[in-house]
């Protein structure tokens, strides 16, 4: 905190020092009358004062006359403001945060308070150049006042929300570590918090993990900042009504999205993938797991280890694992390691890494072919190429690689030799 503002008289002749001297005692005969005009000033012109009720403004009153009074015994005795001196200042100012006003609110009382006693200094004053000169020579006094005690108020309420912050992050990580323990609190302040996430014990949910792998701005993967843009970006609405539980803790940001009435699991998958999208345009690139549907509390165990688990998945420039957009032949090639490529035929692998250079034209007719359940007619529509063409494509796989596409057996061979190639492929990329 700065030291006090100086507020004694400067350097002024004689005869100005007694004509602002004049001026100050007439402005302290008539101190309440000022003070009353600050209150109403304040209740007609700032939106959030004119609601409250007559024992708000008493209590208002009270704040005005004692700056009123401080202000105008420090001028008169030629001396300065102290920290302490504004002890009174700083419990109105946690009163007022407590109760919900926003610190502009604040601000602007004080900027009334100022300008009401300016016009009752000025009007003490008269007309004559020596009392207007002496007027002046109270303007930067009273403005130093002003800052001094806004930023004393000001740190007030900066400290008043840092406590309720602190208070919001216990209250979610308690709620959070409950949950994750397989149970829904049913009574006291973690059952109202579940309450206004839409969270109870049979609630279907899903458990969403993220980490910041990168930061094109900084290179600093590691700031808290990271964490908390996270968090604040996830809880904004989606395609939902209601909040959605987000909590940071262990370097991770853990997210509790409840599936509710009307609603799908892809909606949700789709939410994230928003926001890890949004994200990495603005420089920070995020991994995302996503887990299956947690039907009540007691799953939601199950629910985060897999969440954690399809981090895994992801490739190491960041992206979104969802498993409920994954089949089980699409989770088992993620999940292949090395030993299963290396029991890839080589020259099954030759064709696909030349196939990737020419655009992968026979990896989408091999994927048309068993999309459309080995009718190549309809494949060769749906990849919009005349049948023959379609047919020479298929011949062309089976005499580089010895496997017949119209073969059961060496279809699905094929399909899971592209699936670890474009595995491999994505997490070598953003590598």
């Amino acid at each position: 905190m700065p030291h006090g503002p100086a507020l004694g008289a400067p350097q002024l002749s004689e005869p100005l020092r007694r004509e602002r001297w004049r001026i100050l005692h007439a402005v302290h005969d008539r101190v309440e009358e000022v003070a009353e005009a600050a209150v109403e000033v304040m209740r007609a012109e700032i939106p959030s004062y004119a609601l409250q009720d007559e024992r708000f403004f008493d209590d208002v009153r009270e704040q005005v006359l004692e700056h009123y009074r401080m202000q105008l015994a420090a001028l008169a005795g030629d001396r300065d403001i102290a920290a302490e001196d504004l002890v009174f200042s700083r419990a109105a100012a946690m009163r007022r945060a407590r109760a919900g006003f926003a610190l502009e609110d604040w601000i602007s009382a004080f900027r009334v308070g100022r300008q009401v006693l300016w016009d009752a200094l000025l009007d003490c004053a008269g007309t004559s150049a020596e009392a207007q000169q002496a007027a002046l020579s109270l303007v930067t006094p009273l403005m130093r006042y002003v800052d001094y005690a806004s930023t004393h108020a000001a740190q007030a309420y900066v400290e008043y929300q840092q406590h309720v912050v602190a208070d919001a992050d216990r209250e979610r990580r308690d709620l959070l570590d409950q949950l994750l323990a397989g149970t829904a609190p049913a009574r006291g302040p973690l059952f109202a918090a579940a309450q206004a996430y839409g969270i109870g014990p049979r609630s279907p949910m899903m458990a969403v993990v993220a980490v910041c792998v990168g930061d094109t701005r900084t290179g600093d993967v590691a700031s808290a900042e990271h964490g908390y843009a996270t968090s604040a970006s996830i809880g904004v609405a989606g395609p939902w009504a209601g909040r959605t539980l987000v909590v940071v803790r262990h370097g991770e940001v853990v997210a509790v999205p409840v599936v509710r009435a009307g609603m799908e699991a892809d909606d949700i998958c789709a939410h994230f993938e928003a926001v890890q999208r949004r994200l990495a345009r603005k420089g920070t690139l995020l991994a995302m797991g996503i887990s299956t549907v947690a039907r009540g509390a007691r799953e939601l165990p199950r629910a985060y280890a897999e969440a954690r688990a399809a981090l895994d998945l992801v490739p190491g420039g960041g992206g979104v694992a969802a498993l409920p957009r994954l089949s089980p032949f699409d989770y088992l090639a993620l999940r292949a390691d090395d030993l299963a490529r290396q029991l890839v035929d080589p020259r099954v692998r030759l064709l696909l890494e030349e196939d990737r250079g020419r655009g992968d034209t026979l990896a989408v007719t091999i994927r048309a072919f068993a999309e459309a359940d080995l009718n190549l007619r309809l494949a060769a529509e749906r990849l919009r190429v005349h049948h023959n063409t379609a047919h020479y494509r298929l011949r062309r796989i089976e005499e580089r690689t010895g496997r017949n596409p119209r073969r059961i057996a060496d279809l699905l061979e094929l399909l899971v030799a592209l699936a670890l190639r474009d595995g491999a492929g994505e997490g070598e990329e953003h590598q």
